[in-house]
Parts: structure tokens; sequence; C-alpha cells
């Protein structure tokens, strides 16, 4: 590796006193980098004039500034999810050749705001920009499972509970129930609900504040879906939406 030592000497030095909250003197340093104490002050004058580090005044020791953490959030803050996603999506299909889809609510409702197709034979109907009910979708209710409950009850209680299919759930006890379920483990399941002949496994992601920020899932005829491989793609939903929140800047 091409290394400039300079530079990694530097970044060293930051890292060293990430640890310490009270700052370390210029003998600390050069003992825990392992360098003579000319070079260090001579990267810590650099690191104080680009702002990385100041100086106390009373006890001449060295901190770190929050420049690296400012310019890190510069980066998740301008990270928008659906770019974000794109990889994680793509890899999703490609591992369970079915079409996967990326949706964000938006008052009592999801939208779709991208879909991969898969290469198989049958397309599924879902276009980007298509709304759908939360109670009915696996993305729907995987983000209501995630939400604070008082705000949960209350999309729940001004959504009309339609009959989609004949195992649409309106029983808005039932729903809650199965909600609770759904955060224990990770993944919701449209069973039919919301299109009959097709079945969807959705899972959360989080934003940087630990909030849900959307959803995916994989959506699949149900007779190519099957129950006995629910779990299968479940595990692999849940690898990719926590990739995806990671990449936003969600930490677990």
């Amino acid at each position: 590796m091409d290394l400039v030592q300079s530079i990694d000497r530097a970044l060293t030095i930051l890292e060293v006193l990430s640890n310490y909250n009270e700052g370390l003197g210029v003998t600390e340093i050069s003992q825990e980098v392992g360098l003579h104490k000319s070079t260090v002050y001579r990267l810590l004058s650099t690191l104080i004039y680009k702002g990385y580090v100041i100086q106390d005044a009373d006890t001449n020791k060295y901190k770190i500034t929050l420049k690296l953490f400012e310019l890190g959030s510069k980066k998740v803050e301008s990270m928008d999810l659906l770019s974000a996603s794109k990889t994680f999506t793509k890899m999703l299909m490609e591992k369970v050749n079915e079409v996967v889809h990326l949706v964000v609510r938006e008052g009592n409702e999801i939208v779709y705001i991208d879909k991969v197709e898969a290469n198989n034979t049958i397309c599924m109907a879902s276009t980007i920009g298509k709304r759908g009910q939360m109670y009915s979708t696996a993305t729907g209710k995987v983000i209501l499972a995630n939400m604070p409950e008082t705000q949960c009850i209350n999309i729940l209680n001004n959504s009309k509970l339609e009959m989609k299919t004949d195992k649409t759930i309106t029983d808005i006890d039932v729903l809650k129930k199965q909600l609770k379920e759904i955060k224990n483990k990770g993944y919701a399941i449209d069973d039919e609900e919301n299109e009959f002949g097709v079945r969807c496994v959705g899972a959360p992601i989080f934003n940087r504040h630990g909030e849900i920020e959307g959803a995916i899932s994989v959506s699949g005829p149900s007779n190519r879906v099957t129950e006995e491989k629910v779990e299968t793609i479940a595990s692999e939903v849940m690898k990719y939406a926590l990739l995806i929140s990671k990449e936003i800047g969600y930490r677990k």
C-alpha cells in the first residue's frame, strides 16, 4: 500500500486524541504514537491550523475539535435514501431473483420510490410513485411496527381498513398484536393480503437517529415466494435493509 507517511501519522494522532477528553501533552502523544516530540509538534501545528486540534490555554494539552464530526455529518446529511439503496436493492434482487421495492411513508400511506425488476418471466404490476395502504402491505406494516405506538394507532384509526382480499386484516386489535410480533421478528409478511396470489416480505430501514426511514421488500407470486421460503427470504431482506440503514448513518 502506497502510504503518505505524514498523513498516516497525523491521522494516528487524531485517533489517539479521540480517546482522551482531557487532552494530552506533546510528550504523552509522542509516547503513544512512537514519534519524536519535534515531529509530533509539527504535525499538531498543522492540525491546529486546519482546525482539527486545539491547545488548551490553561493546561497546554491538545484536544481534538468537532471538525471531523462536522465533515462526517455533511456526508450523512447529503446522502439520500434512494441513491444510498441502489446498490443493495440490486444485490438483493440478484440474490432472490424476485422484484425488490423501496418505499417511504407519506401520511397514512406508503409510496414506492424504487423498484428493481427480477430476471424472471412474471413482472409485478407495481410502479414507482404508486401509493399503497400501510395495514395491508409488508413494507407498510413493518414501518407501522417500528414507529412510536401513539403515531401507529393514530394512522390505523385514520385509515379506511378495507378488505383487499379474503386474507386482509381489518381488525385493529388483531393488527396491533401482529405489529408487536413484526417488531420482535424484524420483518413483516403480506400473505396475499393486498393482492391475491402475491406474497411479500418486508424489513425496516432506519436513519442515523434510529428512526424508521422506509422499508424494502421482496415480492413475488405466492407459488414462488412460498411459505417454506419466507424465513430464508426474510433473512436476506433484513440483511440488506440493515446495510442500507448503515449507509445512511444508522448505528445499531
